[in-house]
């Protein structure tokens, strides 16, 4: 139990370190994600789509399997502020909650309660910052138990 304690106060910890880089809070942000400095976001070359979950999809049970399909770009592991088009990486967020940041593009999320759902994938930049236009795949999906 204490060990679970810690993962969920590690998880919280990146969260708050994602949502502090990747949101921006200047009063000029706009719905690109732009923070309105004089620096432009790049845009990219990827397409991203969620595979599994459908839209839609019953799953049954507690676990929720997430593949995603990614053309026209790479799943990169570095952080860093030299940002090119076809490099990045993943945001995951079940209803608006940052889950992980991955390079992979398959993985389970566990303990998922009863109920409709909503996850959310975008491709990132390798700053954790969003591209212009934003690389975002949605899906609505319901979990019984």
């Amino acid at each position: 139990m204490k060990d679970r304690r810690m993962g969920i106060v590690v998880v919280a910890l990146i969260a708050a370190l994602a949502l502090t880089s990747c949101g921006g809070n200047d009063e000029g942000a706009g719905a690109t994600g732009s923070t309105g400095s004089a620096q432009e976001r790049p845009s990219s070359t990827a397409n991203l789509s969620i595979a599994e979950p459908k839209v839609g999809q019953v799953v049954h049970g507690s676990k929720v399997f997430l593949r995603v399909k990614l053309t026209g770009a790479k799943l990169m592991p570095a952080t860093t502020t030299d940002l090119e088009p076809d490099e990045g990486h993943l945001h995951v967020l079940l209803d608006d909650e940052l889950i992980s940041m991955t390079q992979g593009l398959e993985q389970i999320i566990p303990d998922v309660s009863p109920g409709p759902h909503r996850i959310q994938v975008e491709f990132v930049a390798s700053d954790h910052a969003p591209f212009d236009p934003r690389v975002v795949s949605v899906v609505a999906f319901e979990v019984k138990p």
